[in-house]
């Protein structure tokens, strides 16, 4: 279950874009193999709220993207498919029936002005965002260049075969 969030009143936000990021998030998880039912927060913010997020969870006092809060712990380098698919996971883990994945803080304005600065649609970064949320909330880094390498991979093989291109 994706439980969608808009707080911000700086872009529309439609139930097409809403059900296109649900689509994303959905092919995402099942691209990295999550085959369970589990739940992600996405919450929509402007420029001004993701900056103090940032600032509050992380020192950093200035605005970035996309946060992303994952409630599961991994190993060094490891990610969900590695550690959890077909593993027991803790009852503390779920809402109910569904595993509780984490949140992802998305700054609507920060989206288009980068769409914008990369020559790309509004939608398609969202979706990029996005779908680099999804990959930390399930263990994918980018602190080292082998991680960020594996990463930036994963995230454009997921973003082709949605056919979401840049340009």
């Amino acid at each position: 279950m994706i439980y969608v969030d808009n707080r911000q009143n700086k872009l529309e936000v439609t139930d097409n874009f809403v059900n296109k990021l649900n689509e994303v998030i959905e092919f995402a998880l099942k691209e990295e193999e999550v085959d369970i039912k589990c739940e992600i927060s996405l919450l929509f913010v402007d420029n001004e709220e993701i900056k103090g997020i940032n600032n509050d969870t992380r020192g950093i006092n200035r605005e970035t993207d996309v946060l992303s809060f994952p409630m599961l712990e991994y190993e060094d380098k490891k990610v969900f498919k590695e550690i959890y698919k077909g593993r027991k996971l803790s009852p503390v883990d779920f809402d109910g029936e569904e595993l509780v994945l984490g949140d992802i803080v998305l700054s609507l304005e920060k989206a288009l002005e980068q769409s914008k600065e990369f020559n790309h649609s509004y939608e398609r970064e969202a979706a990029y965002l996005v779908v680099h949320s999804v990959l930390h909330l399930l263990g994918y880094d980018h602190m080292e260049e082998d991680e960020k390498n594996v990463m930036r991979r994963r995230e454009e093989e997921i973003l082709n075969k949605l056919s979401i291109t840049r340009g």
